[in-house]
């Protein structure tokens, strides 16, 4: 379950810039990303659940958030670059976590896993457009269209 609590909620609507919105997102996040490692240390589950949930909660408000900009403008390109370089580290540190939950807690963190990975993708995905460019071949390697294709494994007749 996603969740912002009202205190990061109030934390992240003072943030002037997209930019210090950003920084006091990942300084939340961490929070409680620590706070869910520590409760895995300790065997406390629950605990390590509800605070992989506020985690997740702020990374899909901190995307959301990027989503309403401007796609466009070079400024948001730093915002998910940056997004990408501060999410990176997470994926390893989730995966420990996993390794030493029981299967019933597991899954979430599997799936938190996922998320944080298909959100690092995306933050890629802005990097590139929508249309995809490729080159044109140039005239030794397209074949004529009145000559057939060679087929290497062909045996060549007389």
């Amino acid at each position: 379950m996603l969740l912002v609590t009202r205190s990061d909620r109030s934390a992240l609507h003072s943030a002037n810039d997209p930019k210090a919105r950003l920084r006091v997102t990942f300084t939340l996040a961490d929070d409680h990303l620590k706070r869910a490692e520590t409760a895995t240390d300790q065997k406390r589950f629950e605990e390590a659940s509800s605070e992989l949930g506020r985690y997740l909660g702020l990374i899909d408000d901190l995307l959301a958030f990027i989503a309403t900009l401007t796609r466009d403008k070079g400024s948001t390109r730093d915002l998910y670059k940056h997004f990408e370089i501060s999410i990176r580290p997470h994926i390893p540190r989730l995966a420990v976590m996993r390794r030493s939950t029981p299967a019933e807690y597991a899954i979430n963190l599997k799936s938190a896993e996922e998320y944080i990975k298909n959100a690092r993708s995306e933050a890629l995905d802005s990097f590139y457009g929508q249309t995809v460019l490729r080159e044109r071949p140039t005239p030794e390697q397209s074949p004529t269209p009145n000559e057939p294709k060679e087929n290497p494994g062909a045996i060549k007749r007389p």
